[in-house]
């Protein structure tokens, strides 16, 4: 979801707010414009107040979906020409930065959190924190969280269950702890061996989750980050090995 300085900065910075009003906006043209520049059924006409206070409460309550598409159609019909030249190369920046909230509402949604079983409050706030980051800033801010959410639930899973961990046991360490002690990941079934090498291979990138969030993560002031298609593979990589966990543990 689009944030309130975000909002701000389309109508402010991009389209222009004059006496109240939003660009070269009237009351009929904005009716027009979420069918014709939107393909949306939207009407203006059931919002209180100005063209530019209807704008806002539309923008500010539609969904990741229908805020994208609204961007797309401001886009559309201010294109950068239609601004005076001398204020063209500052509204290109804020066009690019309206593009990337574009890419961020259009983003590929992440693996789904299922509810976890076995929980404690460290791990449902780093869950929370991964979406609300992911969402405001994009993937590679959720790396640090989602990487502290799965290794506080290995914690408390081995807690429960009386499985021995040494303080400074790292993701990858305690995970192999629980694979060789808890009594439901010993259980065999169909086709167990090769489902043992998957289990071993998100062993190793669970090692790989390690030096990721420390040298290329916001958990310290990095230089060099994880792209954000990178990232949300290192968030779905974790988010897996949860869900995975967490139906293991349900049975």
């Amino acid at each position: 979801m689009l944030t309130k300085p975000e909002i701000f900065m389309i109508t402010n910075s991009y389209i222009g707010v004059s006496g109240g009003y939003l660009g070269d906006f009237s009351y009929r043209t904005h009716e027009e414009f979420y069918p014709y520049f939107c393909d949306l059924n939207i009407t203006p006409a059931g919002y209180e107040g100005t063209t530019r206070q209807k704008f806002l409460a539309i923008l500010e309550n539609s969904d990741e979906p229908t805020q994208s598409k609204i961007l797309k159609g401001v886009l559309k019909k201010y294109p950068i020409d239609f601004f005076p030249e001398d204020v063209r190369q500052i509204k290109q920046k804020v066009a690019n930065d309206i593009n990337d909230l574009i890419r961020r509402l259009d983003g590929v949604k992440g693996v789904n959190h299922e509810q976890l079983i076995i929980t404690n409050e460290t791990v449902e706030r780093a869950i929370q924190d991964t979406k609300i980051l992911i969402e405001k800033n994009g993937a590679t801010s959720g790396v640090d969280r989602i990487h502290t959410a799965l290794h506080g639930y290995l914690k408390e899973v081995c807690k429960q269950d009386g499985i021995a961990l040494a303080n400074d046991d790292n993701l990858t360490q305690i995970f192999k702890k629980l694979k060789a002690n808890h009594p439901k990941l010993q259980l065999g079934g169909p086709r167990q061996n090769d489902i043992d090498q998957i289990i071993s291979s998100f062993s190793n990138t669970l090692d790989k989750l390690n030096p990721i969030r420390n040298k290329a993560s916001l958990s310290h002031p990095n230089e060099e980050l994880l792209e954000d298609d990178e990232a949300m593979f290192v968030v779905n990589s974790a988010q897996t090995v949860l869900n995975y966990l967490n139906r293991k543990f349900k049975k």
